[in-house]
């Protein structure tokens, strides 16, 4: 397969890929900052080595930094992770121009798809549907005014570059185009160093559904079905779920094989993650993510695979291990994302942990890096913890998940995990009866009150 893989990245999904590696007996290298020199990643891996002070501009982002490092411990590939690194391809240049392999998709797969036009265009090509919009880039406020008509309002705003909810705006008329377009290209400016922006049709109750596909770079191409991950605030997902509680059968099976059909006709290699809004029984693009997500172990589970196997398995040059015949779902899964942060403000809260204790049981899974006397530092995502379950069906992964919830304990620090216990209450959680809108909106009502 390969000598030896370096795990550019740090947390749980550090320790997720330690894991893979240990399983199939390959060596692997931890990489970290100062402020990570006792991280659980570090504990676990075959090798460490430090790459930088805190800030990861200068340690997870240093590409030469990374470079050493496989040089160093003779490290012949890298798994990404997701984050940091994992879609950058100048990264993904440098590293094949050193004869290390990237453990992912090729350069070129990165960056037609990170560009949100280029992308989109290239959707259209493969024939996965998109949400109608401009063609390219909008240079001006008056040309924004003049795609908002044609299409009717509302309308969103949007960074080709963006990501993370980052450089979106919505406009509901044109009297609130200017400062949507305006603020749009401004914040897309500060977050990317790119203020090219975009305009589509902005849906009012849409679902954000995502279909998980593989391929081997040999032109055999999989889906592996949907994830409904439209519990969000502020463009960032807090529960996840598969398959999606609004997809029949019909709908996945459409909308899956236009997806591994695309993936099979581009040659892609690696996990990808190809997103939708979904309204009225129709599936609108929006972006590819060219990665593992944070949310593919519901995926796992329901599928009885591997992924991060798949991705050092494929990117060592083997074929796919399944085919669309042998993936059948079974059951239900439900990820949720478990931040250190103060409710009902979500601001960050790191500290030292003083306890911690995993739930455990049939179906539980616990993806987190935190041990008893971890100190959480405060220069990385908030995300510390991953609760996933797995059930016969959705009631009963919902069961499943609120017994999770009360032998989880995790003291010293805040968390959200009281969100999950307000959300497990509410009659809407449980009929499947909401949107990308709908959390906000409660969060805004009181729902943690």
């Amino acid at each position: 397969m390969t000598d030896k893989i370096l795990i550019a990245n740090r947390g749980e999904i550090a320790l997720r890929v330690i894991r893979a590696c240990r399983e199939m007996g390959i060596p692997s290298v931890a990489v970290h900052s100062t402020a990570d020199a006792d991280a659980m990643h570090v504990r676990m891996a075959d090798e460490t080595i430090c790459i930088g002070p805190a800030p990861s501009t200068d340690s997870y982002l240093s590409i030469p930094a990374i470079i050493s490092a496989c040089e160093v411990t003779g490290a012949t590939a890298i798994h990404p992770g997701y984050g940091f690194l994992s879609e950058n391809a100048r990264f993904v240049q440098i590293v094949e121009d050193h004869d290390i392999t990237f453990i992912g998709p090729s350069a070129e797969h990165i960056r037609t798809m990170g560009d949100k036009i280029t992308a989109k265009e290239t959707a259209k090509t493969l024939g996965i549907p998109v949400v109608p919009g401009s063609e390219g880039g909008v240079g001006s406020v008056e040309e924004a005014k003049k795609i908002g008509a044609s299409f009717g309002y509302p309308v969103i705003v949007k960074a080709t570059a963006g990501g993370g909810g980052r450089g979106m705006k919505v406009s509901r008329d044109e009297d609130e185009m200017e400062r949507a377009y305006l603020t749009a290209r401004s914040e897309s400016k500060a977050a990317f160093g790119n203020d090219e922006v975009y305009i589509e049709k902005y849906l009012q109750r849409p679902r954000h559904i995502e279909i998980q596909v593989f391929g081997d770079g040999q032109g055999n191409g999989v889906h592996l079905g949907e994830r409904d991950c439209s519990l969000q605030r502020r463009h960032q997902k807090v529960f996840e779920e598969a398959p999606g509680p609004s997809i029949s059968p019909e709908e996945r099976a459409h909308i899956g094989g236009i997806c591994a059909k695309a993936i099979s006709e581009m040659g892609y290699r690696g996990a990808g993650t190809i997103e939708f809004l979904y309204e009225d029984g129709e599936f609108y693009f929006i972006e590819m993510n060219t990665r593992l997500q944070v949310e593919h172990p519901v995926t796992e589970a329901i599928f009885g695979v591997d992924l991060v196997r798949e991705q050092i398995r494929v990117a060592a040059g083997h074929p796919l291990s399944f085919t669309q015949d042998d993936l059948k779902i079974n059951g239900h899964a439900i990820e949720v994302r478990i931040n250190a942060e103060k409710l009902p403000e979500f601001r960050p809260s790191p500290g030292t942990i003083s306890h911690f204790h995993a739930p455990g049981g049939l179906g539980v899974r616990m993806d987190s890096a935190l041990y008893d006397g971890y100190r959480i530092p405060p220069y990385y995502d908030s995300l510390i913890a991953k609760l996933i379950v797995h059930g016969a069906d959705r009631p009963a992964a919902l069961a499943r998940l609120n017994r999770a919830l009360g032998e989880l304990i995790v003291d010293g620090i805040d968390t959200t995990v009281p969100l999950f216990h307000a959300l497990l209450r509410e009659k809407d959680i449980h009929t499947g009866d909401y949107n990308i809108h709908w959390l906000e909106k409660w969060l805004e009502a009181g729902g943690l009150e």
